[in-house]
């Protein structure tokens, strides 16, 4: 797939925080990077009407975000709180992935495991990991069919039946939580 690479000056005033939340964009991600998982109304980066949930942050000032631990990425943020021009480089990305799984028989391993809707390990080189599937990432449907109410039980058995072309939605646990209330979003 293309990626397209968006740079925008964002302004805001001193001492005024950026206004977002980030998580970790998962393990098996294209590009291992924070995405944005939640804007502060009327904060800046929402102000700025260019970024969205989901969006990749790239760098940021000039410093590249890729690689690093969500920590340092959180403290790089939280350091530009006295400046009133940031330059940001994002990815636009949806914030639920589709992942597509060709699994031609049951004999074939699906390649991955799940606790609780949550993608817990990924089997290097197996069909998951080539369909794109993410390791940190919550399951919101398989085969147009929603999961987010479905006990652990029944997702390991609609996957453990599953053949041929398997369709999932997923989104990282992390922002699945703030969207649905479960924890309270701390921005910086």
């Amino acid at each position: 797939g293309v990626i397209f690479l968006f740079g925008f000056l964002l302004e805001k005033a001193k001492g005024e925080i950026l206004g977002v939340v980030i998580v970790e964009s998962g393990w098996g991600s294209i590009l291992p990077t924070v995405i944005i998982a939640n804007m502060m109304h009327a904060g800046p980066a929402e102000r700025s009407g260019r970024l969205n949930i989901g969006d990749q942050i790239m760098s940021i000032n000039g410093t590249s975000l890729v690689g690093l631990p969500l920590s340092t990425c959180q403290s790089i943020i939280k350091g530009l709180k006295n400046q009133s021009r940031i330059k940001l480089n994002i990815v636009r990305c949806p914030p639920v992935t589709t992942v597509l799984i060709r699994r031609p028989d049951l004999r074939y391993q699906l390649g991955f495991s799940v606790q609780n809707g949550i993608i817990c390990s990924l089997m290097r080189g197996g069909i998951a990991e080539r369909g794109g599937v993410r390791v940190g990432h919550r399951i919101i449907e398989i085969n147009s069919q929603s999961v987010v109410a479905t006990p652990h039980e029944k997702i390991v058995h609609i996957l453990s039946s599953a053949v041929g072309e398997i369709h999932m939605k997923t989104m990282p646990a992390a922002m699945y939580r703030l969207l649905t209330a479960q924890e309270q979003p701390v921005y910086i």
